[in-house]
């Protein structure tokens, strides 16, 4: 029993409001929920953050300073909250069978006061008959008991950690439908290690919940030393102005997720579009051309309304027009990416395993066509059973509009080495580790070992602490020629030296094969069918 208590004493806050939160669900849907519970711990942030300022100001009275002005909360990029949507006021309600009308109501006010950043991103569900009030009530006692918002909790990012780990909750929840807007945070993490986003125009077509933004972020503070060296010591950094930040979302409740997470974090989400056709048929960022493209578009989509688009400019992008098969949206997506780089911008992005290999409809001539224009910088195997939505292989691609540059070429001032003649394989299916029999996650020591073999592949200067070396069954340096040779397919186990067999496998062609015999054999024992059948009525006449 001693162990029990420790254990729970030990555990993070973020589990042991999960853990409440969890119970208080009862048997309301996953998806549902998780609007109300998100919802509401934004809610506590900003009210904290509000109400520290407000005793600021308070104490300042004197001096002139009015705690009611909105300006003074804008000042100090703090969110100005009325007086009917403070947590301390809603608390005092919690027991009231109006409280679901009364949050509401408060998140009305909220965006009424703060339009400019929140305007129809808060959720109003709380009056529906189906959330049983009582539990919502228990919801507001139990975040009142968690600090958020004020200066001491924003330095350890106390809120950050509650909100990323409910996202993963829900997302673990909701099953195949949950990874819609959440990409597991160790392949977030994997792909901005690897990028190195120091500086510059971040874009992210299918930005769901917004990790690649919020993770980007993170890669700054991580590296200031950076900007120490680039510019001299005194510089005092301020990371949320070394990036701007471009998106989009054609899942309304799955943005205003986006915004809720970006605002927290004290990100500016005006540029994070919403519109319901999506990338392909509506581009909101037409005109951007970005320094890094960071993206986990939908696996294999088939419904991308690509027989609307056969004229599109951006299948012009490789110097040829080259059209991707309306009926699996994989080389649309890396067409767009292309389509929305700098000169010298990178992209980073997940897809799935098949597209290393495939040949249908034009999907291996635009492959080839990446391949001999220079722009396939890295390719990285990933370890099953890391999405929640999906156990189809999945794999990282690695663009670079210019592998040539030895001399700075982005807005962060970055050199690497000439690169145009190769391409780096890495297969980590061998690493991560199980989180349960059905998860697995990648540690800190997995993405350090593979983003680290990326940064010393393509470093300007070797030193003993930045040396790249070929390791058999894990990376290999390959030139264009051998690519070639092996007609243009791309899958690390062909190079790094695992078996073909085990690396190549494509459940999708391998699927339509088998469908295909199967079909063939049935269409032939219908023929065997019918000619017995016909040879009975003679034999009877």
């Amino acid at each position: 029993m001693a162990k029990n208590s420790n254990n729970s004493i030990d555990e993070p806050l973020e589990k042991k409001l999960w853990k409440a939160a969890d119970k208080l669900r009862k048997n309301m849907d996953a998806a549902e929920y998780k609007h109300v519970v998100l919802g509401l711990i934004f809610l506590k942030y900003i009210s904290d953050a509000f109400e520290e300022q407000y005793e600021k100001l308070v104490a300042q009275k004197s001096d002139g300073a009015d705690p009611e002005d909105k300006n003074e909360y804008t000042a100090e990029n703090v969110f100005y909250v009325p007086q009917s949507a403070r947590w301390k006021w809603l608390q005092g309600r919690a027991k009231l069978p109006t409280i679901g009308k009364d949050i509401d109501d408060a998140m009305d006010a909220i965006e009424k006061d703060n339009p400019k950043s929140l305007r129809g991103v808060l959720p109003k569900v709380y009056a529906q008959e189906k959330l049983d009030k009582q539990s919502l009530g228990g919801l507001v006692d139990m975040f009142s008991t968690a600090t958020l918002g004020t200066k001491e909790a924003q330095s350890k990012d106390i809120l950050g950690r509650v909100f990323e780990y409910f996202l993963g909750q829900f997302a673990l929840a909701e099953g195949r439908k949950g990874g819609q807007f959440y990409t597991p945070t160790s392949v977030v993490k994997l792909l901005v290690e690897m990028l190195a986003p120091y500086e510059g125009r971040v874009f992210d077509p299918c930005c769901g919940s917004g990790g690649m933004f919020v993770q980007s972020e993170k890669f700054i503070v991580a590296h200031s030393d950076h900007y120490k060296k680039k510019n001299g010591n005194g510089l005092k950094i301020n990371p949320k102005d070394r990036i701007s930040i471009f998106g989009q979302e054609s899942n309304q409740t799955t943005w205003r997720l986006c915004k809720m997470n970006l605002a927290i974090r004290g990100i500016g989400s005006d540029n994070i579009r919403w519109n319901n056709e999506g990338s392909f048929l509506n581009n909101a960022h037409k005109d951007l051309r970005a320094d890094y493209v960071l993206a986990n578009p939908p696996f294999n989509d088939s419904d991308w309304s690509g027989e609307l688009l056969q004229n599109d400019a951006r299948w012009s992008v490789l110097g040829q027009k080259i059209i991707p098969p309306a009926g699996n949206a994989n080389y649309a997506w890396i067409m767009h990416f292309i389509y929305h780089l700098a000169p010298t911008g990178q992209a980073g992005f997940v897809l799935s395993k098949g597209a290393l290999t495939t040949q249908t409809n034009n999907e291996g001539e635009i492959r080839k066509a990446l391949i001999e224009k220079g722009l396939v910088d890295c390719i990285v195997n990933l370890p099953t059973k890391l999405f929640l939505n999906t156990q189809i292989p999945a794999c990282l691609w690695f663009l670079s509009r210019n592998k040539t540059n030895g001399s700075p070429s982005t807005s962060s001032g970055q050199a690497f080495r000439d690169r145009k003649n190769e391409i780096l394989f890495i297969d980590a299916r061998n690493l991560g580790y199980l989180v349960n029999r059905r998860n697995r996650d990648l540690s800190e020591d997995d993405i350090k070992k593979i983003a680290g073999t990326y940064h010393n592949w393509r470093a300007l200067t070797s030193s003993a602490s930045c040396k790249y070396e070929d390791i058999p069954g894990f990376c290999k340096s390959e030139s264009l020629d051998r690519v070639r040779e092996l007609n243009y397919v791309l899958t690390p186990g062909r190079y790094v030296g695992l078996p073909d067999d085990e690396d190549d496998f494509n459940f999708v062609e391998r699927f339509t094969s088998l469908k295909a015999e199967l079909e063939k054999q049935l269409a032939e024992e219908e023929e065997l069918n019918k000619k017995i059948l016909e040879n009975l009525n003679k034999i009877e006449t």
